[in-house]
């Protein structure tokens, strides 16, 4: 090694045999926390120093977060002058250089502009009202994604309407005019000179293919490509890497296969598992040590991942202190869950004094968070959102609770004016506008000139009226409600029904109108709890008017403290890359963590095993698991079971908190066991084709959206489920009893008013404290006499 190679000594073995490698297409395995980021940085400098000119080292990134870390390290190394030279970027962004440079060999001009997600949106929309075609059948959101993922296989039109599986497929689903869509979509983006961010790819291998010319003017021109996570790239961008090196073979590629998460996407993990397919003299490099977390921590991630059988075996290992063992803990309810949560938190925090932005909360859904953010508010602990908005804030769930402001303020102007054409029913903005104009020239509310538009002159035509009126009766439904004092969530579940909020989104399985369901089901069962547990603990104030000042009360405090410290509340899908000092998961659940969508296929079982690896290795020394007895889900308390992932973590590397589950030796589940439950006979398959949403009349579409108990009678009342325990009389019970309750979980009554008609006892509860219940309301279990 000569003095100007001084920069390979800061690399460990591992890292400076991939960095010095230059004999062919090399693949680097780096595990979590290995060090991806300094290899791909170091890969460059060395190619920089050996003599490979700046301009003609091509390297591609999925963030330009990632693409500018790269270059600020890069130019520390080389100066200024020569990383601005690099060819460094992400997929999108260098290969829209390339079409700019070659535009019009394949129809367009150089200045052609790039749609962004608002544009693709509008000119579906303009596309399906020139097509009459019914947008609550073709759902915008649904015919964009439909489009995408053709054009990230690398199908077009043509081949898409030719092909006869496809057009049966779209028969079935009831849009059979997909086809004569997407077509009509790219014909409108050529005449106006554009492209979407999918087309920068689908006309970059379209570019390749049909050009032989150009194609090895860029094989010859890029000396070396380089690829940062590789296990993220769809099928697109794979063929195209390949055209580009099937040459030169002067290509490195990085990633990770363990935390492969992006199937949603378009990622596909047999692009890194199968690589050396299309690259027979491949070379494989592993990157092993990782440097973030504890001995425990890797060891128990390791044992984990090591259950997937589609896998590139390797051992990441760590030589930080062993560390903590990992926590399981057992709520009995979700309920409880959350404020062991916060507890622990608060516990950790103390005995650490690790601020509090070195805490992450990780779930599976964005749903889950509203729980959590209650319990965090109620010990004052400050938090954020990361990548997302607050429970509260999210629009679906701001489209409801303003309909519930109307209900039970019908002058409400800002309310009126955000739900009157949501979900669309054509009153459109120069109805809305004249419905303002004319309450402000008048000085009344909206509502008011609503109401009575035979006595004000809005100028609108008898169409716009009735559209008016229709929604007027609707808003009166809800006020006659509240009016005859029936309980928040009759009123809410009343809303949800009428408006059709729910079912005009149960058909459109994209991933985000998925999250948009489950925010709504959670909205319905919060409301449910909110009632239930308001009538078990004596209060009266189960109104639709008391649910909106709790939430309002809850939503105005301000979480951040004067330092800016908070706790970090995320999916694990926006957690991959980040990295925190403590890490608590939860709802680590069947049929939630892996989710009831993922447990059709092994393929499906391995990804979210993956994704509970990448949540684990997110943690720098402690790492905690929880999971709930049950989970209060679509209007009712269910038992649930602890996923079997818990199972497949090595003992050794766990500590199993006293009671829960996991605690006894022969508790532990069988992962294949619990894959052939959730296999057998097709039955999970079945259960979700024979399901039918109560507030959709005609067949739904797949979907991870369980049925919603629609009882007018919600958990805590005389609508509990058996899951909930029994009433008892005064008789049965004493001070000093233990009880199990669904929610409170395990207590002690500490006193007991038998004053007819409403006898009381206070419990003692082991987590959530002292409550006071209602004996005809409360439903528990007696443990013991």
């Amino acid at each position: 090694m000569t003095k100007e190679d001084d920069y390979l000594l800061q690399l460990n073995d591992q890292q400076r045999d991939a960095v010095v490698y230059n004999d062919g297409p090399q693949l680097v395995i780096a595990g979590a926390g290995s060090g991806k980021t300094r290899v791909l940085t170091y890969k460059i400098v060395h190619l920089l120093h050996h003599g490979y000119e700046p301009w003609r080292i091509l390297a591609l990134t999925f963030t330009n977060k990632a693409a500018k870390e790269m270059r600020e390290r890069i130019q520390q190394m080389v100066g200024p002058a020569v990383a601005s030279q690099l060819w460094m970027g992400t997929f999108h962004s260098i290969f829209a250089r390339l079409l700019r440079f070659n535009a019009d060999l394949i129809g367009f001009k150089s200045s052609f502009t790039i749609y962004d997600a608002a544009d693709t949106k509008s000119l579906v929309k303009t596309i399906l009202r020139d097509m009459e075609l019914d947008d609550k059948v073709y759902k915008p959101a649904t015919v964009i994604a439909a489009i995408s993922n053709a054009k990230n296989a690398l199908i077009s039109p043509d081949m898409y309407i030719a092909d006869s599986a496809q057009m049966s497929a779209d028969e079935r689903a009831k849009r059979p005019a997909l086809g004569a869509i997407y077509r009509a979509y790219c014909a409108r983006c050529r005449h106006a000179g554009a492209m979407d961010f999918d087309d920068l790819l689908y006309y970059t291998n379209v570019l390749l293919r049909d050009n032989p010319d150009i194609r090895r003017k860029y094989q010859e021109y890029f000396r070396y490509v380089l690829v940062d996570e590789y296990q993220d790239t769809n099928f697109a961008q794979h063929v195209i890497i390949r055209q580009l090196c099937e040459e030169s073979k002067a290509l490195c590629v990085v990633g990770d296969d363990a935390q492969s998460i992006y199937s949603f996407r378009g990622a596909n993990i047999s692009n890194i598992l199968n690589l050396h397919k299309s690259f027979p003299a491949l070379r494989t490099f592993k990157l092993e040590q990782n440097y973030r977390s504890t001995q425990n921590i890797i060891n128990a991630a390791n044992t984990l991942i090591a259950k997937n059988k589609e896998q590139i075996p390797k051992q990441v290992f760590s030589r930080n202190d062993v560390g903590s063992r990992i926590e399981v803990v057992q709520a009995y309810s979700d309920y409880e869950e959350a404020i062991l949560v916060a507890n622990k938190v608060s516990q950790m925090q103390m005995r650490s004094h690790d601020p509090y932005n070195e805490f992450a909360i990780l779930y599976r859904t964005n749903s889950q968070s509203r729980r959590l953010e209650e319990s965090l508010r109620n010990r004052n602990i400050p938090y954020r959102i990361y990548g997302g908005l607050s429970f509260y804030q999210r629009k679906e769930v701001k489209d409801i609770v303003a309909y519930m402001r109307l209900a039970v303020n019908p002058d409400d102007d800002e309310a009126f004016k955000r739900v009157i054409n949501t979900p669309a029913r054509g009153i459109g903005d120069t109805t809305v506008n004249r419905l303002i104009h004319t309450a402000m020239h008048c000085g009344v509310s909206m509502w008011n000139v609503a109401t009575s538009l035979d006595c004000y002159d809005t100028g609108l035509k008898s169409a716009a009226i009735k559209k008016v009126t229709g929604f007027v009766e609707l808003v009166q439904k809800f006020v006659g409600m509240i009016t005859a004092n029936a309980s928040a969530y009759d009123v809410a579940r009343s809303i949800v029904e009428d408006t059709r909020m729910l079912a005009s989104l149960i058909h459109d399985n994209t991933p985000e109108s998925i999250s948009k369901q489950e925010n709504i089901l959670e909205l319905l069962q919060g409301i449910s709890e909110f009632v239930g547990e308001r009538m078990e603990q004596s209060a009266q104030e189960t109104t639709l008017v008391d649910f909106l000042a709790n939430v309002s009360l809850s939503s105005d405090q301000d979480m951040s403290d004067s330092n800016g410290e908070a706790v970090t509340l995320m999916t694990v899908h926006a957690a991959k890359g980040l990295e925190f000092n403590n890490v608590i998961v939860v709802g680590v659940e069947e049929e939630l963590f892996p989710s009831a969508m993922s447990c059709d296929t092994l393929r499906g079982i391995e990804e979210e095993r993956r994704l509970l690896y990448v949540a684990i290795t997110r943690a720098r020394r402690h790492c905690v698991i929880t999971y709930a007895a049950s989970r209060y889900r679509n209007g009712q308390t269910a038992p649930t079971r602890p996923s079997r992932f818990i199972g497949d973590i090595d003992r050794g590397y766990l500590y199993i908190s006293p009671g829960s589950e996991f605690s006894r030796s022969d508790s532990v589940i069988n992962p294949l066991d619990n894959y052939r439950d959730s296999m057998g006979g097709r039955m999970a398959d079945d259960r979700r084709r024979s399901f039918r949403h109560p507030l959709v009349d005609d067949e739904p579409a797949r979907s991870n959206i369980h049925p919603v108990n629609l009882s007018s009678n919600p958990v805590g009342s005389s609508g509990g489920t058996q899951a909930d325990g029994g009433t008892h009389d005064v008789a049965d019970i004493k001070v000093g009893m233990r009880i199990e309750h669904s929610r409170f979980g395990v207590g002690t009554i500490s006193a007991v008013t038998s004053n007819a008609p409403s006898p009381t006892i206070t419990v003692a509860f082991n987590v959530v404290g002292e409550k006071k219940l209602l004996l005809k309301f409360a439903r528990f279990t007696i443990l013991d006499s």
